[in-house]
């Protein structure tokens, strides 16, 4: 009996080893899976999200470019011939955008840079999810996508490629929400790297997309290290690569290997006039109180569907009496230029100026960037006729860029930009120096664009603009 007993202990014993040890093996492999799971997580989060939205800003970028052109077109379709229906089309187009973007899509007026600027440089944490709320989303993209549309679809003076910082920029914000753990460098990331790969798919434009993230948006360099935004500039430049070709935005530029030393007249005039006429911009829009008319500003802040229809009245004036040459973003016309396919008017640079400065007095989703270097193409005239013995793509690429600097104040950005557009390597001294007089010229009279519109408009969180279009709220300075 004993022995018995003994034998039964022994086999319970074994038997509960055996019980142990497929409860530990069962542990083992439960927590293999638990750290396979962990690990995939975390790689999908750090590499699977970021190449994701990466491709989708990419893929956005290109059909919100083709919609654009299609827009534009179809503007001069609908007024071929009969130029009088401008002075119905953009008038109506001009007061259904702002009553659209004060109705529903507050927050997507402007180029959305300084929204990107507000964001990243709030200041509490309560202040950045309020800007993050009421500046991006997919309401934000929305409205900048459709409104801005909208405009060109009336012919006016607005550019993509501000825009598409925005809209890259709110697509990649919306990763956080995977997030488990959300804090400011997150985000400030996620905004960096969406806004980089805006602007390198609006332009095919790479290096020009993470030198505006660190020279324009970030204002320092500790952004270098940010691998989710060199990341996002690769995947968002691959997708428009895949779906536009490998192309040039104005087409390759063609200049003598040895421009010699003389070229540094044009060089400086161009410097000379882009700042001047960039700084009057800024100061137009930022000191619209000094030089608006006291009834017109009353006009702004009481009518502003009223507003905006006299504004459409301006712009379908300058785009009739000048044949049409300000309609749209004006990158046709620059092109034209600098091929040599079609001759613009020597008072373009001005006309469009004024078309410009007037479609942003409304405060409809639109940029700046396009017609920009339009407005600096114009401009290359005049030095040409100073200097007529240097080449003219030569000093149109000069004068884009020298703009560019002064509107922006962000004399890196604005050479590579036009450096990657072109192919112009062969003037690179000679752009770079315009784009770094232009802008010390222009910042001589005015703060940077951008980032006084955003501190103007949307540091103070109490001033951004809510609720909708009938109750009373502050109205946003022009060109926000």
């Amino acid at each position: 009996m004993a022995q018995q007993d003994s034998e039964d202990d022994r086999a319970r014993h074994s038997a509960a080893e055996r019980t142990g040890e497929g409860l530990r093996e069962k542990l083992r492999e439960l927590a293999k899976r638990t750290l396979l799971g962990a690990k995939s997580r975390r790689l999908f989060l750090q590499v699977g999200l970021p190449w994701g939205a990466a491709l989708l800003v990419g893929l956005v970028s290109v059909f919100y470019a083709n919609w654009s052109r299609e827009a534009s077109d179809a503007f001069l379709v609908w007024i071929a011939g009969r130029s009088w229906l401008a002075f119905i089309i953009t008038p109506t187009v001009t007061v259904l955008g702002l009553f659209l973007t004060r109705r529903w899509f507050t927050g997507s007026e402007g180029s959305g840079i300084p929204q990107v600027i507000a964001a990243l440089h709030a200041r509490r944490a309560e202040e950045e999810d309020t800007l993050m709320r009421r500046l991006f989303g997919l309401r934000v993209v929305a409205g900048k996508i459709g409104i801005s549309l909208l405009g060109l679809l009336g012919g006016l003076t607005i550019g993509r490629e501000g825009p598409t910082v925005h809209i890259g920029a709110a697509i990649m914000a919306e990763l956080r929400r995977f997030y488990p753990h959300q804090h400011p460098q997150l985000e400030r990331r996620l905004l960096l790297a969406g806004a980089a790969a805006g602007l390198s798919a609006a332009f095919n434009t790479p290096l020009a997309g993470i030198i505006f993230a660190i020279e324009e948006l970030a204002r320092d360099f500790e952004s270098r290290t940010n691998g989710t935004m060199i990341t996002a500039v690769v995947f968002s430049g691959l997708t428009s690569l895949a779906l536009a070709g490998n192309y040039l935005y104005f087409g390759q530029i063609n200049v003598p290997a040895n421009l010699g030393g003389a070229f540094v007249l044009p060089v400086m005039l161009s410097a000379a006039l882009s700042g001047l006429l960039g700084a009057a911009f800024n100061l137009t829009l930022l000191r619209w109180r000094t030089w608006m008319p006291g009834w017109l500003s009353a006009l702004r802040a009481r009518r502003p569907l009223l507003y905006a229809l006299a504004i459409g009245l301006v712009v379908a004036g300058l785009g009739v009496g000048t044949h049409g040459e300000t309609w749209g973003s004006g990158y046709d016309q620059a092109r034209d230029l600098l091929t040599g396919s079609a001759p613009i008017s020597e008072g373009y640079a001005i006309t469009k100026w004024g078309a410009m400065v007037a479609t942003y007095m409304v405060g409809i989703p639109g940029g700046l960037f396009s017609p920009s270097l339009s407005i600096g193409a114009g401009l290359a005239q005049w030095v040409h006729a100073a200097f007529t013995w240097a080449p003219m793509a030569a000093v149109i690429a000069l004068c884009m860029t020298g703009y560019l600097a002064a509107v922006t104040q962000s004399p890196i950005t604005s050479f590579v930009i036009v450096l990657e557009m072109t192919n112009g390597s062969g003037l690179v001294i000679p752009m770079m120096a315009t784009a770094l007089v232009a802008s010390r010229i222009s910042a001589f009279f005015t703060p940077p664009l951008y980032e006084a519109l955003a501190k103007n408009n949307y540091f103070q969180v109490g001033t951004l603009p809510v609720g909708s279009f009938l109750q009373k709220k502050p109205v946003p300075p022009p060109g926000a």
